[in-house]
């Protein structure tokens, strides 16, 4: 059975995975950087150990430049890692993922008005910075094909444009992809790749967005709920709707999602299904297939967490915990945007 690279973290001798916050390891290991001398013996004898239910590999490495981070949470509370610049070695991620034959597909929606404002401007950036070195299939969907301008791929770098319906409310457009999605999985992903992200098209590319970010089930936190107390996110408060939320583990946006073939074909069917059972009884969720998707990664944890660098907007302002920024909000222009 395929496993998943567990997050990688830095000490000052030698490269160790594990799944865990810097202060569950400082507990379990303690915090003197002598104990990796004095205990290499024992580092070595325990390669791929587990203590408190903290899942380690040691392997020995030369020092480098990365460290782990212990301003921001690391790890959720099911043991899946939350992933931030200073956490992770790039060149291991790819080139496991290249040993194991990874290939990843890439779905965007461009209806409409969108198409002409954002989809070039996505699929040029993507080409610089999304998951460089692996296979990755463009799968664009839009009710225009006909005006997808040619965008020049790299090797290993393909793209196909699927036709779907333009509906009337954007809203509807947002929350229909779900279904879209389940199907181009079952009908062609899920035979070419063995990875799926999901990405809205009005955002651009500006750093590595890489094979750390693969997983069984990923999701994003939302940039602009990471840093609030949870009585502030914005789940669905209505009991009539499928997507009715009391509490939950963050707040996660739905610009981003992604995970095995199987795992998104999952949450896409799931979500699609409430969303036409809160129709049926005239409910419509308060943010449409985001509210879904959040009640879904509530019931379904994900087994790997992105931070907002994967998807930041730049309106926020400095914060010190976003070291890097590897996908950016494009400029909103809803109200030109969103009309007929």
């Amino acid at each position: 059975m395929r496993t998943e690279p567990k997050a990688l973290y830095q000490t000052v001798q030698y490269r160790y995975e594990y799944r865990c916050t810097p202060n569950e390891h400082n507990q379990i290991f303690g915090n003197q950087t002598n104990f990796w001398e004095s205990h290499l013996s024992f580092l070595i004898a325990i390669k791929y150990g587990s203590r408190n239910g903290c899942k380690v590999g040691i392997t020995r490495k030369p020092r480098t430049s990365s460290w782990s981070r212990t301003d921001v949470q690391t790890c959720t509370t099911w043991k899946a890692p939350i992933l931030w610049e200073g956490m992770f070695d790039p060149e291991v991620y790819d080139q496991n993922h290249k040993k194991e034959g990874t290939s990843v597909a890439l779905t965007v929606f461009a209806v409409g008005r969108y198409l002409d404002e954002y989809l070039e401007t996505f699929l040029n950036s993507s080409e610089h910075h999304f998951m460089v070195g692996l296979p990755v299939s463009y799968y664009v969907f839009t009710d225009m094909p006909e005006k997808v301008l040619h965008i020049h791929l790299g090797p290993q770098r393909t793209l196909k444009m699927i036709k779907v319906q333009r509906h009337s409310r954007w809203q509807d457009i947002s929350m229909m992809r779900m279904k879209a999605i389940s199907d181009v999985i079952e009908s062609d992903i899920r035979h070419h790749s063995t990875h799926v992200f999901c990405f809205d098209v009005d955002q651009v590319f500006t750093g590595r967005f890489g094979s750390e970010a693969l997983g069984d089930s990923v999701a994003l936190l939302h940039a602009y709920y990471y840093h609030l107390p949870k009585i502030f996110y914005t789940y669905d408060r209505n009991p009539k709707s499928k997507a009715y939320m009391e509490n939950g583990d963050f707040y996660y946006h739905a610009a981003v999602f992604g995970g095995s073939w199987k795992s998104v074909k999952s949450l896409a069917e799931g979500c699609y299904q409430n969303i036409m059972e809160d129709k049926q009884n005239n409910v419509e969720a308060l943010w449409h297939d985001e509210s879904h998707l959040n009640k879904y990664l509530w019931l379904h944890k994900p087994s790997r967490v992105l931070s907002p660098e994967y998807c930041w907007d730049t309106h926020i302002g400095y914060r010190s915990d976003i070291q890097v920024t590897r996908l950016l909000w494009a400029p909103k222009q809803y109200d030109k945007l969103r009309t007929l």
